[in-house]
């Protein structure tokens, strides 16, 4: 079986045209690709064209060096990232220390166990945890016993001076 040379002509032909329509779309979707990709990392527009030049002019080795020189990390990684280091110190802040010791205590305690400041009250009445400066118990509204249902007014403080202008005003 011999081989048409004009049949091994066209047959290279075609070849060499699906090869180089591939080789077109490749290195055009690695621009594309690059520029999603670098769009993702960073925000700098300097960076951006750099990046998508770089590919555009050396195509494969060019991705390569991209692929070396891209930020680790998304934008959308180093949001979340930002997230949980700001969830961890809030949940850090936010924990319970004790006014005598400065340790960490549980919110429900009543007494701190290492150098036993009462940190909470019992209302008498319903038996539930209260907070020390509270006069009040929320949940049953008895006023806590041995604190003052009013704040106090010293009228006698008062009077005297409010005498004393009137009478110098007839």
């Amino acid at each position: 079986m011999t081989l048409d040379p004009i049949y091994l002509k066209q047959l290279t032909l075609f070849a060499t045209g699906f090869s180089a329509a591939f080789l077109a779309a490749l290195w055009l979707s690695l621009i594309f690709w690059t520029l999603r990709d670098i769009r993702k990392r960073t925000k700098d527009r300097f960076l951006r064209i750099l990046a998508v030049v770089i590919v555009t002019l050396l195509f494969l080795p060019g991705v390569l060096v991209y692929l070396i020189l891209r930020p680790a990390k998304t934008l959308e990684e180093d949001y979340q990232h930002s997230l949980e280091e700001e969830a961890l110190l809030q949940s850090i802040e936010d924990a319970a220390i004790c006014p005598g010791c400065s340790r960490r205590i549980d919110r429900e305690w009543i007494a701190c166990p290492s150098c036993h400041t009462r940190l909470k009250k019992t209302c008498e009445h319903c038996g539930k945890v209260i907070e020390l400066p509270w006069n009040l118990c929320p949940y049953c509204a008895t006023p806590v016993a041995g604190m003052r249902k009013e704040a106090p007014v010293a009228k006698e403080d008062y009077q005297p001076l409010l005498d004393d202008n009137f009478e110098s005003h007839p």
